[in-house]
């Protein structure tokens, strides 16, 4: 049976940190729009701040339905499940907030993950519930290894490509809402990496 804890310690972390994927879910506020999930899962992308707060690098990809709903309203949810050993699926209900590549706070937080390429942002999320439950439903599925296109494909690109990505095509969510507009015209390169 499902169980609340008390914040992120102990079994939890340790289950969380040995997870390949993950997946996050959003929604904007009121009874319309879009509800988002997304599957996350490029190897070292997640880091568990402490007991209360997790971070996870955001790539220059083809949305950006996070970010609008976090500057919306703040909303998220994050889902591990085990694919591999013990049933369990863990759930981090909380507050997200978006920091930017281009915000002072980026430079230390992506310290913290080892693939760095094509970053846009870091996701922060104050965690205010933490449960599990059993995953009996979950299939065994085995780990082959990690997809390098992603990465790769925004390396290609270099810093002004992905300018131009972004601006192309995460500026607003599929529900009209503000997204990633961070890339002023006129805006400094982003930090090294």
């Amino acid at each position: 049976m499902g169980k609340v804890h008390d914040g992120i310690g102990g079994k939890l972390r340790e289950f969380i940190a040995a997870q390949k994927m993950f997946f996050v879910a959003t929604a904007p506020s009121g009874s319309e729009g879009h509800v988002n999930v997304s599957p996350k899962g490029i190897g070292g992308s997640f880091a568990v701040l402490d007991e209360h707060s997790v971070a996870y690098l955001d790539y220059t990809a083809s949305g950006a339905e996070t970010i609008a709903h976090l500057r919306e309203n703040g909303r998220i949810t994050l889902m591990f499940c085990a694919f591999e050993g013990p049933p369990n699926v863990v759930r981090l209900h909380g507050t997200g907030r978006v920091v930017a590549l281009y915000d002072p706070e980026f430079s230390e937080l992506i310290e913290l993950f080892s693939e760095h390429r094509g970053a846009r942002a870091v996701i922060v999320v104050d965690v205010r519930r933490v449960s599990d439950s059993c995953g009996f439903g979950v299939p065994l599925m085995e780990y082959v290894g990690e997809r390098d296109l992603l990465p790769a494909y925004m390396d290609r690109k270099g810093v002004d490509g992905q300018v131009a990505y972004r601006a192309t095509r995460n500026r607003v969510s599929l529900d009209g809402l503000p997204a990633f507009d961070y890339d002023p015209v006129d805006s400094p390169a982003p930090p090294e990496r």
